[in-house]
């Protein structure tokens, strides 16, 4: 893991020190709210429906136990037991106090963790695949670049306030498990004929009000090259970027207007402009140093392999569940990545409680080499596990609520806080998402693989553009509605999904879900998913069936 250096330190101290002066002056009526609001947004402490909520970055979604214990430890002590794991690889504390937040900061910059750039028109935490430096799949460890992108971008000058928020995730797997596609900014890292390492460069993705799937920009850019391309693209985006209107502010809203042709040429020739200037290489030196911190683990050799679990596969229905829905192959013999559901039956996708990050730190430094990942669809992981030690692991993990072998399956779901929380919210999310799950529940196996996403409203951060079958809360009137859609992805091969057409009120929704899943059964092949089918047949037979139920 990266290790703040004294530059790091400073900079998170002083800023903790800055705002709670800041705070300070609120609390005594010196600012107003109006006055306070992006002071506090600069910090990660946005106003919600019901009281303030702080939002704490996991750079590329890596944390280690002694941070995690922190974790829980500010939920024990300054909210009301639990935390929130989101969908940019953050945590969000939903009832902290007013006065409390400086002290939150400052506790959190005691282990290298802060919540600057969480919010605001910035560029915002940078998210990785949560298997990077575990997966055999990777041309590198994706985590170095996203590092070195994290320390660029902290207090850039020029990008401190863009025409709207910003955010970049990067990939070094076949498999996209960052979902760099919609997002403003994708990187894929790479290796060109030569061997050299850079990255792929897709520009202008995003969902919310107006979904689109990224274009690539450039095939190849060298990592020595890469910040100046990058800042290329963000000069551009700032130079042209709607500034009128916080509905077309996006870079997807200027790369569509220009068309992608036009915007790479754009930053083609910014980037060539800022190379006559003295090319802004990234040292070698500095380069190597961070690489270092993300060295792999002493692996053991010669551990057994996943045979020696047969016994235990056998004995435990529900530990086999967990093998083959939680585990993954491990680049190392021996090992495996282990995925912690955050959905349990009836809970809140993405919450753990302040006991639950205390054991998951327990286990990481057992297990894991303390390791912990947070990844985007609010699950942890423990990214290198000894196969000798799941049944254990598992055993403990079960008897703290968080045995459920259900990642990838239907109640694995991607769901946003909704009118629970969020002030702009037009509809629940949460009680939908947990009926829902427990509906489906005795078939998900049956089913296979479903990704189901739900947002509360047209921002869209349950991510339900590109679910599999994805849930956009309405309002009608002062009743919610849901309006659902079909053939959504965020992996490798994104495409946006298809709206079916009719809403549906809380008291239809699970029967329109099972219209959809009997469509799907009596369609599907031999092992077929629910998403390879409904590319295979299409929107039709899904719309008039709902049409006919409704």
């Amino acid at each position: 893991m990266y290790r703040y250096d004294e530059f790091d330190q400073r900079i998170v101290d002083e800023r903790v020190a800055q705002f709670r002066r800041q705070v300070g002056r609120r609390l005594s009526g010196a600012l107003t709210e109006d006055e306070f609001k992006p002071l506090r947004l600069m910090n990660g402490l946005y106003l919600q429906l019901h009281a303030y909520m702080l939002r704490v970055a996991i750079p590329y979604g890596t944390l280690n136990a002694v941070q995690m214990r922190k974790l829980a430890h500010i939920a024990r002590t300054y909210d009301k037991g639990y935390g929130h794991f989101t969908t940019r690889q953050n945590i969000q504390f939903n009832w902290p106090r007013l006065g409390d937040v400086p002290d939150i900061l400052d506790e959190l910059a005691q282990v290298e963790m802060h919540a600057i750039q969480t919010s605001g028109n910035c560029i915002r935490n940078v998210t990785a695949d949560h298997f990077a430096g575990a997966t055999g799949e990777e041309v590198a460890d994706p985590r170095v670049i996203s590092e070195v992108i994290r320390q660029w971008s902290t207090f850039h000058p020029e990008f401190s306030f863009l025409p709207r928020k910003f955010k970049i995730a990067v990939t070094a797997a076949s498999a996209d498990r960052a979902a760099i596609r919609v997002h403003d900014i994708g990187l894929e890292v790479t290796r060109n004929h030569t061997g050299e390492l850079g990255t792929q460069v897709w520009v202008g993705g995003g969902q919310g009000r107006t979904p689109m799937i990224a274009h690539k920009i450039a095939d190849f850019v060298p990592d020595a090259e890469l910040l100046t391309y990058l800042e290329a693209i963000m000069r551009v985006y700032n130079l042209h970027g709607r500034r009128d209107n916080i509905y077309k502010a996006r870079i997807k809203i200027l790369v569509h207007a220009l068309g992608p042709e036009e915007f790479a040429a754009q930053v083609a020739a910014e980037f060539d402009a800022i190379k006559s200037d003295g090319l802004v290489e990234l040292p070698a030196a500095e380069l190597t140093r961070i690489e270092n911190y993300f060295a792999s683990p002493a692996f053991e050799h010669s551990l057994p392999g996943l045979e020696s679990l047969n016994r235990h596969v056998t004995i435990n229905a529900g530990f086999a569940d967990w093998i083959t829905q939680n585990t993954v192959t491990h680049k190392a013999p021996g090992y495996a990545i282990v995925t912690i559901s955050l959905k349990p039956l009836g809970g809140v996708a993405g919450d753990a409680t302040a006991e639950q990050m205390d054991a998951v730190a327990d286990l990481a430094e057992q297990y894991s080499f303390g390791e912990i990942r947070v990844s985007h669809e609010q699950n942890l992981v423990l990214p290198h596990v000894p196969i000798r030690d799941l049944p254990a692991l598992y055993k403990a993990l079960d008897a703290l609520g968080l045995g459920t072998g259900n990642v990838g399956l239907a109640s694995d779901m991607i769901v946003c806080p909704g009118l629970d929380y969020c002030n702009l919210a037009n509809a629940r999310s949460i009680p939908i998402a947990q009926e829902i799950a427990k509906h489906l529940a005795p078939r998900e196996k049956d089913i296979g693989e479903l990704k189901i996403k739900i947002s509360g409203c047209i921002n869209a951060c349950g991510h339900h553009h590109v679910g599999h079958i994805g849930i956009l809360g309405v309002d009608r009137k002062g009743v919610e509605y849901y309006q659902i859609s079909l053939g959504g992805s965020a992996d490798e091969n994104p495409s946006l999904g298809d709206i079916v057409g009719p809403s549906f009120d809380e008291d239809h929704v699970i029967k329109a879900f099972d219209t959809i899943i009997d469509t799907y059964m009596a369609a599907r092949t031999d092992g077929e998913t629910f998403l390879a089918t409904y590319r295979r047949i299409g929107l039709a037979p899904f719309k008039e069936a709902l049409y006919d139920a409704h």
